[in-house]
């Protein structure tokens, strides 16, 4: 693919509910273009976007994919996300990279929480946002209550450019606001036909588009008062205004698999949104603090790893937007994270999976970097060491044990896994010393399961998942005062040790040791050994094994022998005095409460907090957020929470969301300590 000057560049992500066709239009803007020599669909796994294994087999997108195709000699990068919240990390890699989010919505499902949560993201980055409403060739599509939704939600900055016009519950033709013309498609092909009869239907429309308009620019809006008609280089002016400053929402629509209203999409794309050269990228440096760069290829080079696909095979991709400068081949850049220097390999330009091999990247453009060193993230720089400002990642929610099918895949699941991290910004792996599990963590159940699965097909390692165990805590309620005596003799010297212990409750997690022998009772010396005996015991506690905390232990007698005493003696001697003591001073179990954060829809809110009665869970206050929802604060008890991400989810239909932290341990009722007691044992 030849090389185009930044003016000539769009960007744009295709995010989305998951389901409303955005790989579709993918496919068909594609092929529209002569891009592609057939269409790919969906179901039988041949589209450019969904190439994947896991994404052919489940029929889902799971990873962000790049796109490009030329229409009026301009290159497109389109930018194609899942829309599953599972793998939420493909929509901010897109929205991150784009200029303008082109959100897809379902001419059937109308505004969803995918929808909503699109839009936010991209305008929380200063993002040009246009709607694009799909399947219209689908039974009770009904575009107008669609856009009736959006203009409800999202207020008046929405903006028909395309709309249908159908008879019997079919689209016979669709209209050009802008132009006011009506064109038939057959066979994909448009062809210009009668303005049909819309019942003034059109009136309101347009003028709410001549309003917008007028709003962007002060001579307009004098001319749309003195009710003079806007020329159409007006109308596109104050469009093309609107859309870069985020006033104009416009909304297009069709039918992508029967290859309906492309050609007016693809022109908007490129008459109406805004080019790489518009848009302005918010950087920092230690000098300067925050400022904005242009994509000018004069400009100091500077661009942002957004995505990385780790491959076995073909090794590590960065995919990368060009902010300022150029990028060549065999070159060398700086990594703004890590100070490192970074060899620029290979230079691609991806279709899919398919690379094609380009001696630059300009200002503007996106493309890919073989075997980089850098992250997800990153900033490279020639010359001034600038950092790109983007979205976070949301942080992982649901957690799992991995079980290895093979224990001899220990060192090799690290590897494999690390490789995956690189991946995937929104998975966690970790260690936990306390149970012994390796823990993987991310956004949901499936996005774990699919996590398995590459484990499977891209590094021939197979595991499962369980449900972590719960790290509890044992303690005592009452002091008790015990002995523990050690005596042994078998030919030459005895070992002998003798003491007295009181064991007490105490508010430390550590266990306290102090000592009051009087007399020498007990020599001095053999202190360390009856020290270092208990806390080898305390790391297993006489109810299930679970380490012992809130324990304070004081050594106020005992007995020695001048010969036989030693300190191993003594060291079992304080073991003995613990186990005989522990079961006499009401143990008890203690679970791990975490404090949490949820926030969910205000006609979520009652039923969010049954769940948390059902679970255990203490509200200590609700407080109204943004958007109609409320944060709801609650401490809960860690074991209630395993699935309680998919709960969220299920309840809220993807709009929910929550944080949950350790907060502290708490005697755990006595109804339930048999059940941990049994599952301990196991």
């Amino acid at each position: 693919m030849k090389t185009f000057a930044s003016e000539n560049i769009r960007n744009i992500a295709l995010v989305g509910q998951s389901g409303s066709g955005k790989t579709t239009l993918a496919e068909a803007l594609m092929y529209s273009t002569g891009e592609l020599d057939r269409f790919g669909k969906i179901a039988e796994g041949n589209t450019v976007c969904d190439y994947d294994a896991e994404e052919i087999k489940r029929k889902i997108s799971i990873n962000m994919a790049v796109a490009p195709f030329i229409h009026q000699d301009t290159k497109i990068n389109l930018l194609d996300a899942p829309g599953l919240f599972d793998f939420e990390a493909g929509s901010i890699e897109a929205i991150n990279a784009c200029d303008t989010a082109l959100i897809v919505v379902s001419g059937k499902s109308g505004v969803t929480v995918g929808t909503k949560k699109a839009y936010k993201a991209a305008a929380k980055q200063g993002k040009s946002k246009a709607f694009f409403v799909s399947k219209l060739d689908s039974e009770n599509a009904d575009f107008y209550k669609v856009l009736e939704g959006l203009k409800t939600v999202f207020g008046p900055s929405v903006c028909p450019i395309v709309v249908p016009f159908s008879e019997d519950k079919k689209v016979v033709c669709y209209i050009n606001l802008i132009e006011m013309k009506a064109y038939a498609y057959k066979n994909g092909k448009a062809t210009e036909v009668e303005m049909p009869d819309t019942k003034h239907r059109l009136d309101g429309l347009i003028a709410a588009i001549s309003e917008a308009v007028a709003e962007t620019d002060e001579a307009l809006f004098e001319k749309y008062f003195s009710e003079e008609p806007l020329t159409r280089e007006e109308m596109m002016g104050g469009i093309r205004k609107g859309i870069k400053d985020g006033s104009i929402t416009p909304v297009y629509c069709g039918s992508p698999f029967n290859q309906e209203g492309l050609d007016m999409l693809k022109d908007g794309m490129v008459d109406l949104f805004p080019s790489a050269a518009e848009t302005e990228t918010m950087v920092s440096d230690a000098a300067n603090g925050v400022l904005y760069l242009s994509a000018m290829e004069m400009g100091p080079t500077v661009a942002y790893v957004f995505k990385t696909l780790a491959d076995p095979f073909v090794g590590k991709l960065s995919f990368v937007k060009v902010i300022s400068g150029k990028l060549n081949a065999n070159t060398t850049a700086f990594n703004a994270r890590t100070g490192a220097e970074e060899k620029l390999g290979k230079l691609l330009c991806m279709k899919g999976k398919k690379q094609d091999e380009v001696k630059e990247l300009v200002a503007g453009d996106i493309g890919a970097i073989s075997k980089l060193a850098a992250s997800t993230g990153d900033t490279l720089y020639i010359g001034m060491p600038y950092t790109v400002e983007t979205a976070a990642y949301p942080q992982p929610c649901y957690s799992m044990a991995v079980v290895l099918d093979e224990k001899g895949d220990d060192s090799k699941l690290a590897q494999s896994i690390t490789r995956l991290l690189e991946e995937d910004p929104t998975l966690t792996f970790t260690q936990n010393v306390e149970t012994h599990q390796q823990i993987l963590s991310g956004l949901g159940e499936q996005h774990l399961d699919i996590a398995l699965a590459k484990l499977k097909n891209k590094f021939g390692i197979t595991a499962t998942l369980t449900a972590p165990k719960i790290a509890y805590r044992e303690t005592i309620r009452k002091p008790v005062k015990v002995q523990g005596k050690h005596k042994k003799q078998s030919g030459g010297h005895g070992q002998y040790g003798d003491v007295w212990i009181e064991f007490s409750p105490c508010d430390s997690i550590d266990m306290v040791f102090e000592q009051s022998v009087v007399g020498g009772s007990v020599p001095k010396n053999f202190y360390p050994a009856v020290e270092k005996g208990l806390r080898e015991c305390v790391s297993k506690g006489v109810l299930a094994g679970y380490p012992v905390v809130g324990l304070k232990a004081n050594l106020y007698d005992g007995s020695y022998h001048p010969v036989d005493s030693s300190e191993a003696a003594f060291k079992m001697a304080a073991a003995l005095a613990y186990k005989n003591g522990l079961p006499q001073a009401s143990p008890a179990l203690l679970e791990p409460i975490g404090k949490l954060e949820v926030t969910v829809p205000d006609d979520k809110t009652g039923d969010m907090m049954g769940e948390l009665n059902k679970r255990r869970g203490r509200v200590l206050g609700m407080n109204p957020d943004e958007d109609q929802t409320t944060v709801i604060e609650a401490e809960v008890p860690m074991s209630e929470m395993v699935d309680f991400a998919t709960v969220v989810r299920q309840m809220t239909q993807g709009a929910g969301s929550f944080t949950l932290t350790f907060e502290r341990y708490e005697t755990l009722p006595s109804n339930l300590q048999d059940a941990v007691i049994a599952a301990a044992a196991d």
